[in-house]
Protein backbone atom coordinates (compact mmCIF):
# COMPACT_ATOMS: atom_id res chain seq x y z
CA UNK A 1 0.00 0.00 0.00
CA UNK A 2 1.41 3.36 -0.97
CA UNK A 3 0.16 5.92 1.54
CA UNK A 4 -2.70 6.31 3.95
CA UNK A 5 -4.20 8.89 1.59
CA UNK A 6 -4.72 6.08 -0.97
CA UNK A 7 -8.33 5.46 -0.01
CA UNK A 8 -9.11 2.52 -2.31
CA UNK A 9 -12.02 0.23 -1.33
CA UNK A 10 -11.00 -2.30 1.29
CA UNK A 11 -11.73 -6.00 1.56
CA UNK A 12 -12.69 -6.58 5.20
CA UNK A 13 -13.64 -9.76 7.06
CA UNK A 14 -15.23 -9.57 10.52
CA UNK A 15 -15.21 -12.57 12.85
CA UNK A 16 -17.40 -13.13 15.92
CA UNK A 17 -17.74 -16.25 18.07
CA UNK A 18 -20.82 -15.22 20.06
CA UNK A 19 -24.15 -16.78 19.12
CA UNK A 20 -26.41 -14.32 20.98
CA UNK A 21 -27.26 -10.86 19.67
CA UNK A 22 -26.40 -8.10 22.13
CA UNK A 23 -24.71 -4.73 22.00
CA UNK A 24 -21.44 -6.10 20.62
CA UNK A 25 -23.17 -7.94 17.79
CA UNK A 26 -25.35 -4.90 17.02
CA UNK A 27 -22.18 -2.83 16.68
CA UNK A 28 -20.66 -5.33 14.23
CA UNK A 29 -23.87 -5.45 12.20
CA UNK A 30 -24.16 -1.68 12.10
CA UNK A 31 -20.51 -1.18 11.17
CA UNK A 32 -20.66 -3.72 8.34
CA UNK A 33 -23.73 -2.04 6.85
CA UNK A 34 -22.16 1.42 7.15
CA UNK A 35 -18.78 0.38 5.71
CA UNK A 36 -20.47 -1.38 2.80
CA UNK A 37 -22.37 1.82 2.08
CA UNK A 38 -18.97 3.55 1.78
CA UNK A 39 -18.00 1.15 -1.00
CA UNK A 40 -15.96 -1.42 0.91
CA UNK A 41 -16.39 -5.18 0.49
CA UNK A 42 -17.31 -7.00 3.69
CA UNK A 43 -17.73 -10.62 4.68
CA UNK A 44 -18.09 -12.35 8.05
CA UNK A 45 -17.04 -15.49 9.90
CA UNK A 46 -19.54 -16.67 12.53
CA UNK A 47 -20.76 -19.80 14.22
CA UNK A 48 -23.64 -21.47 12.29
CA UNK A 49 -26.19 -20.92 15.07
CA UNK A 50 -25.31 -17.22 15.55
CA UNK A 51 -28.12 -14.70 15.20
CA UNK A 52 -25.60 -12.27 13.73
CA UNK A 53 -24.98 -14.71 10.88
CA UNK A 54 -28.69 -14.88 10.09
CA UNK A 55 -29.08 -11.10 10.10
CA UNK A 56 -26.03 -10.57 7.89
CA UNK A 57 -27.26 -13.17 5.41
CA UNK A 58 -30.62 -11.38 5.28
CA UNK A 59 -28.73 -8.19 4.43
CA UNK A 60 -26.89 -9.85 1.56
CA UNK A 61 -23.46 -10.36 3.12
CA UNK A 62 -21.35 -13.44 2.47
CA UNK A 63 -21.12 -15.30 5.80
CA UNK A 64 -18.75 -18.21 6.39
CA UNK A 65 -19.87 -20.42 9.26
CA UNK A 66 -17.94 -22.91 11.37
CA UNK A 67 -18.05 -24.22 14.91
CA UNK A 68 -15.52 -22.56 17.19
CA UNK A 69 -15.93 -24.54 20.44
CA UNK A 70 -13.58 -27.32 21.46
CA UNK A 71 -10.09 -28.46 20.50
CA UNK A 72 -11.13 -30.48 17.45
CA UNK A 73 -13.19 -27.61 16.03
CA UNK A 74 -10.27 -25.26 16.66
CA UNK A 75 -7.85 -27.24 14.53
CA UNK A 76 -10.45 -27.88 11.82
CA UNK A 77 -11.37 -24.22 11.79
CA UNK A 78 -7.77 -23.03 11.80
CA UNK A 79 -6.89 -24.81 8.57
CA UNK A 80 -10.24 -24.03 6.96
CA UNK A 81 -9.94 -20.30 7.69
CA UNK A 82 -6.32 -20.23 6.58
CA UNK A 83 -7.44 -21.55 3.18
CA UNK A 84 -10.39 -19.14 3.11
CA UNK A 85 -8.24 -16.08 3.82
CA UNK A 86 -5.74 -17.08 1.17
CA UNK A 87 -8.64 -17.34 -1.27
CA UNK A 88 -10.36 -14.08 -0.24
CA UNK A 89 -7.13 -12.10 0.25
CA UNK A 90 -8.69 -9.54 2.61
CA UNK A 91 -6.88 -6.33 3.45
CA UNK A 92 -8.19 -6.49 7.01
CA UNK A 93 -9.43 -9.11 9.42
CA UNK A 94 -11.33 -7.57 12.34
CA UNK A 95 -11.92 -9.95 15.27
CA UNK A 96 -14.23 -9.21 18.19
CA UNK A 97 -14.03 -11.91 20.89
CA UNK A 98 -11.19 -13.82 22.48
CA UNK A 99 -12.28 -17.14 20.98
CA UNK A 100 -12.51 -15.93 17.39
CA UNK A 101 -9.31 -13.91 17.80
CA UNK A 102 -7.41 -17.03 18.83
CA UNK A 103 -8.92 -18.95 15.91
CA UNK A 104 -9.55 -16.54 13.03
CA UNK A 105 -6.72 -14.25 14.10
CA UNK A 106 -4.20 -17.08 14.11
CA UNK A 107 -5.47 -18.27 10.73
CA UNK A 108 -5.07 -14.71 9.49
CA UNK A 109 -1.49 -14.65 10.68
CA UNK A 110 -0.75 -17.93 8.88
CA UNK A 111 -2.45 -16.62 5.73
CA UNK A 112 -0.49 -13.36 5.98
CA UNK A 113 -3.51 -11.06 6.13
CA UNK A 114 -1.91 -7.57 5.97
CA UNK A 115 -3.76 -6.13 8.98
CA UNK A 116 -5.46 -7.95 11.86
CA UNK A 117 -7.47 -5.72 14.21
CA UNK A 118 -9.04 -6.79 17.51
CA UNK A 119 -12.07 -4.82 18.69
CA UNK A 120 -12.50 -4.61 22.46
CA UNK A 121 -16.10 -4.14 23.65
CA UNK A 122 -15.82 -5.24 27.29
CA UNK A 123 -15.61 -3.24 30.50
CA UNK A 124 -13.63 -5.61 32.66
CA UNK A 125 -9.86 -5.34 32.84
CA UNK A 126 -8.20 -7.72 30.36
CA UNK A 127 -6.18 -10.58 31.78
CA UNK A 128 -4.10 -12.22 29.07
CA UNK A 129 -2.78 -9.90 26.37
CA UNK A 130 -2.26 -12.64 23.77
CA UNK A 131 -5.49 -11.75 21.99
CA UNK A 132 -4.54 -8.05 21.98
CA UNK A 133 -0.83 -8.01 21.21
CA UNK A 134 0.29 -11.54 20.36
CA UNK A 135 -2.10 -12.12 17.46
CA UNK A 136 -3.67 -8.84 16.26
CA UNK A 137 -1.52 -6.01 14.94
CA UNK A 138 -3.76 -3.28 16.36
CA UNK A 139 -6.76 -2.81 18.68
CA UNK A 140 -9.94 -0.72 18.48
CA UNK A 141 -11.79 0.08 21.71
CA UNK A 142 -15.35 1.34 22.20
CA UNK A 143 -14.37 4.03 24.73
CA UNK A 144 -11.35 5.88 26.05
CA UNK A 145 -11.88 4.10 29.36
CA UNK A 146 -11.35 0.71 27.69
CA UNK A 147 -8.39 2.08 25.76
CA UNK A 148 -6.78 3.25 29.00
CA UNK A 149 -7.18 -0.24 30.47
CA UNK A 150 -5.01 -1.59 27.66
CA UNK A 151 -2.49 1.22 27.98
CA UNK A 152 -2.24 0.41 31.69
CA UNK A 153 -1.26 -3.11 30.63
CA UNK A 154 1.54 -1.55 28.55
CA UNK A 155 -0.02 -2.01 25.13
CA UNK A 156 1.70 0.67 22.99
CA UNK A 157 -0.41 3.81 22.67
CA UNK A 158 0.03 3.90 18.90
CA UNK A 159 -1.46 0.42 18.64
CA UNK A 160 -4.81 1.25 20.31
CA UNK A 161 -7.50 3.68 19.16
CA UNK A 162 -11.05 4.50 20.26
CA UNK A 163 -14.00 4.33 17.89
CA UNK A 164 -17.29 5.07 19.64
CA UNK A 165 -20.34 2.95 18.92
CA UNK A 166 -22.80 4.62 16.61
CA UNK A 167 -26.30 5.34 17.87
CA UNK A 168 -29.06 6.33 15.51
CA UNK A 169 -31.16 9.15 17.03
CA UNK A 170 -34.65 7.83 17.75
CA UNK A 171 -37.66 9.50 16.24
CA UNK A 172 -39.45 10.38 19.44
CA UNK A 173 -42.77 11.93 20.17
CA UNK A 174 -44.90 11.44 23.24
CA UNK A 175 -47.59 9.09 22.07
CA UNK A 176 -48.97 8.25 25.47
CA UNK A 177 -48.69 4.58 24.49
CA UNK A 178 -46.88 3.55 27.66
CA UNK A 179 -49.16 5.55 29.97
CA UNK A 180 -52.20 4.05 28.31
CA UNK A 181 -50.79 0.52 28.56
CA UNK A 182 -50.05 0.90 32.26
CA UNK A 183 -53.13 2.96 33.05
CA UNK A 184 -51.11 5.93 34.32
CA UNK A 185 -52.41 9.47 34.74
CA UNK A 186 -51.05 12.31 32.63
CA UNK A 187 -49.26 13.79 35.63
CA UNK A 188 -47.44 10.55 36.48
CA UNK A 189 -43.64 10.86 36.44
CA UNK A 190 -42.01 7.87 34.76
CA UNK A 191 -38.45 6.91 35.60
CA UNK A 192 -37.43 4.31 33.06
CA UNK A 193 -34.56 2.06 32.10
CA UNK A 194 -33.91 -0.17 29.10
CA UNK A 195 -31.47 -3.04 29.00
CA UNK A 196 -31.02 -6.77 29.32
CA UNK A 197 -31.59 -7.99 32.86
CA UNK A 198 -28.21 -8.92 34.29
CA UNK A 199 -26.83 -8.36 37.78
CA UNK A 200 -24.13 -5.88 36.66
CA UNK A 201 -26.85 -3.59 35.26
CA UNK A 202 -27.87 -2.68 38.82
CA UNK A 203 -31.65 -3.07 38.64
CA UNK A 204 -31.85 -4.21 42.26
CA UNK A 205 -29.85 -1.18 43.34
CA UNK A 206 -32.09 1.17 41.34
CA UNK A 207 -35.25 -0.26 42.88
CA UNK A 208 -33.83 -0.08 46.40
CA UNK A 209 -32.66 3.51 45.93
CA UNK A 210 -36.11 4.56 44.71
CA UNK A 211 -38.06 2.69 47.37
CA UNK A 212 -38.50 5.65 49.79
CA UNK A 213 -39.45 8.01 46.97
CA UNK A 214 -41.98 5.58 45.53
CA UNK A 215 -43.64 5.13 48.91
CA UNK A 216 -43.79 8.91 49.37
CA UNK A 217 -44.98 9.80 45.85
CA UNK A 218 -47.66 7.54 44.42
CA UNK A 219 -47.56 9.38 41.10
CA UNK A 220 -43.93 8.30 40.52
CA UNK A 221 -43.43 5.06 38.59
CA UNK A 222 -40.38 3.00 37.67
CA UNK A 223 -40.54 1.16 34.34
CA UNK A 224 -37.91 -1.49 33.57
CA UNK A 225 -37.72 -2.73 29.98
CA UNK A 226 -35.64 -5.82 29.25
CA UNK A 227 -35.69 -9.57 29.47
CA UNK A 228 -33.43 -12.09 31.12
CA UNK A 229 -33.94 -15.01 33.46
CA UNK A 230 -33.63 -15.72 36.31
CA UNK A 231 -33.31 -12.04 37.18
CA UNK A 232 -36.76 -11.11 35.86
CA UNK A 233 -38.45 -13.44 38.37
CA UNK A 234 -36.10 -12.33 41.15
CA UNK A 235 -36.92 -8.67 40.51
CA UNK A 236 -40.65 -9.42 40.50
CA UNK A 237 -40.34 -11.10 43.88
CA UNK A 238 -38.23 -8.25 45.24
CA UNK A 239 -40.76 -5.65 44.09
CA UNK A 240 -43.59 -7.62 45.69
CA UNK A 241 -41.67 -7.90 48.97
CA UNK A 242 -41.25 -4.10 48.99
CA UNK A 243 -44.95 -3.55 48.35
CA UNK A 244 -44.29 -1.69 45.10
CA UNK A 245 -46.12 -3.77 42.48
CA UNK A 246 -48.37 -0.82 41.58
CA UNK A 247 -45.44 1.49 40.87
CA UNK A 248 -42.63 -0.71 39.57
CA UNK A 249 -43.45 -2.18 36.16
CA UNK A 250 -41.33 -4.97 34.67
CA UNK A 251 -42.21 -5.11 30.97
CA UNK A 252 -39.80 -7.84 29.89
CA UNK A 253 -38.20 -7.85 26.46
CA UNK A 254 -39.87 -5.44 24.05
CA UNK A 255 -39.35 -4.59 20.40
CA UNK A 256 -40.91 -1.13 20.72
CA UNK A 257 -38.30 0.32 23.09
CA UNK A 258 -37.95 3.64 21.16
CA UNK A 259 -41.69 4.24 21.52
CA UNK A 260 -41.55 3.47 25.23
CA UNK A 261 -38.49 5.68 25.66
CA UNK A 262 -40.49 8.61 24.33
CA UNK A 263 -42.90 8.36 27.25
CA UNK A 264 -40.21 8.33 29.94
CA UNK A 265 -39.59 11.51 31.91
CA UNK A 266 -36.22 10.41 33.32
CA UNK A 267 -33.78 7.71 32.32
CA UNK A 268 -31.93 5.95 35.17
CA UNK A 269 -29.68 2.92 35.41
CA UNK A 270 -27.38 2.01 38.30
CA UNK A 271 -25.01 -0.07 36.17
CA UNK A 272 -22.02 -1.54 37.96
CA UNK A 273 -19.87 -2.17 34.91
CA UNK A 274 -19.98 -0.57 31.48
CA UNK A 275 -17.49 -0.35 28.64
CA UNK A 276 -19.37 2.64 27.20
CA UNK A 277 -23.11 2.54 27.84
CA UNK A 278 -24.85 3.10 24.53
CA UNK A 279 -28.26 3.08 26.24
CA UNK A 280 -27.32 6.37 27.95
CA UNK A 281 -26.52 7.83 24.52
CA UNK A 282 -29.87 6.67 23.19
CA UNK A 283 -31.63 8.26 26.16
CA UNK A 284 -29.78 11.55 25.71
CA UNK A 285 -30.51 11.57 21.97
CA UNK A 286 -34.18 11.11 22.86
CA UNK A 287 -34.01 14.24 25.03
CA UNK A 288 -34.16 12.53 28.41
CA UNK A 289 -32.24 13.64 31.52
CA UNK A 290 -29.99 10.79 32.62
CA UNK A 291 -29.05 9.46 36.05
CA UNK A 292 -26.14 7.02 35.86
CA UNK A 293 -23.39 5.51 37.97
CA UNK A 294 -19.89 6.81 37.31
CA UNK A 295 -18.33 3.57 36.09
CA UNK A 296 -16.37 2.56 33.00
CA UNK A 297 -16.99 4.72 29.95
CA UNK A 298 -20.36 6.10 31.10
CA UNK A 299 -18.91 9.56 31.76
CA UNK A 300 -18.05 9.77 28.04
CA UNK A 301 -21.73 9.50 27.07
CA UNK A 302 -23.10 12.61 28.79
CA UNK A 303 -22.30 16.02 30.21
CA UNK A 304 -22.23 15.54 34.00
CA UNK A 305 -24.31 18.20 35.73
CA UNK A 306 -25.67 19.47 32.39
CA UNK A 307 -27.39 16.59 30.61
CA UNK A 308 -27.61 14.32 33.64
CA UNK A 309 -26.22 13.27 36.98
CA UNK A 310 -23.31 10.89 37.54
CA UNK A 311 -23.35 9.30 40.98
CA UNK A 312 -20.71 7.16 42.71
CA UNK A 313 -21.08 3.39 42.56
CA UNK A 314 -22.91 1.94 45.59
CA UNK A 315 -23.93 5.39 46.85
CA UNK A 316 -27.64 4.71 47.25
CA UNK A 317 -28.33 8.10 48.79
CA UNK A 318 -26.68 10.00 45.92
CA UNK A 319 -28.66 7.94 43.40
CA UNK A 320 -31.92 8.56 45.25
CA UNK A 321 -31.20 12.29 45.61
CA UNK A 322 -30.48 12.74 41.89
CA UNK A 323 -33.71 11.02 40.86
CA UNK A 324 -35.70 12.85 43.54
CA UNK A 325 -34.36 16.20 42.29
CA UNK A 326 -35.44 15.48 38.71
CA UNK A 327 -38.84 14.18 39.81
CA UNK A 328 -39.53 17.42 41.70
CA UNK A 329 -38.19 19.83 39.05
CA UNK A 330 -39.87 19.63 35.61
CA UNK A 331 -37.83 22.62 34.40
CA UNK A 332 -34.58 20.82 35.27
CA UNK A 333 -35.80 17.72 33.42
CA UNK A 334 -36.50 19.85 30.39
CA UNK A 335 -33.15 21.68 30.40
CA UNK A 336 -31.08 18.55 31.00
CA UNK A 337 -32.97 16.65 28.32
CA UNK A 338 -32.36 19.45 25.84
CA UNK A 339 -28.67 19.56 26.78
CA UNK A 340 -28.38 15.83 26.15
CA UNK A 341 -30.01 16.09 22.76
CA UNK A 342 -27.73 18.98 21.79
CA UNK A 343 -24.66 17.11 23.03
CA UNK A 344 -25.53 14.14 20.84
CA UNK A 345 -26.04 16.24 17.71
CA UNK A 346 -23.35 18.88 18.21
CA UNK A 347 -20.52 16.62 19.36
CA UNK A 348 -21.06 14.23 16.46
CA UNK A 349 -19.25 11.67 18.61
CA UNK A 350 -21.78 8.88 18.29
CA UNK A 351 -23.06 9.23 14.73
CA UNK A 352 -22.68 6.60 12.01
CA UNK A 353 -20.59 9.01 9.96
CA UNK A 354 -18.21 9.58 12.87
CA UNK A 355 -17.86 5.82 13.41
CA UNK A 356 -17.12 5.11 9.75
CA UNK A 357 -14.77 8.09 9.36
CA UNK A 358 -12.73 7.03 12.39
CA UNK A 359 -12.69 3.34 11.46
CA UNK A 360 -11.55 4.08 7.92
CA UNK A 361 -8.84 6.46 9.11
CA UNK A 362 -7.39 3.89 11.52
CA UNK A 363 -7.60 1.07 8.99
CA UNK A 364 -5.76 3.02 6.31
CA UNK A 365 -3.15 4.38 8.71
CA UNK A 366 -2.45 0.99 10.21
CA UNK A 367 -2.28 -0.68 6.82
CA UNK A 368 0.33 1.90 5.89
CA UNK A 369 2.21 1.08 9.13
CA UNK A 370 2.29 -2.60 8.08
CA UNK A 371 4.07 -1.78 4.80
CA UNK A 372 7.78 -2.70 5.14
Amino acid sequence: MAADTDRHPLRIVHSEAATSFGGQERDIHHQMLAMRARGHHLEAVCQPQAELAARLLDDGFAVHTLLMDGTLNYWRGLFRLQRLFRQLRPDILNTHSRRDTMLAGMAGRLARVPLIVRSRHLARRPNSLVSYTGIPHRVLTCSDHVRQQLLDRRVPAGHVATVYSAVEPPVVSRSGKLRSELGLADDAVIVGSVGVLRRPKGHHELIDAMQPLLHQRTRVHLVIVGGGQPLFDQLQSHVADLGLTRQVHLLGERHDAPDLLADFDIFALATRQEALGRVFIEAAAAGLPVVATDVGGVSETLLPGESGFLVPLDDRQALATAIHQLVDDPALRQSMGQAGREFYHESGRFTTQAMVDATEAHYYRWLNDMTP
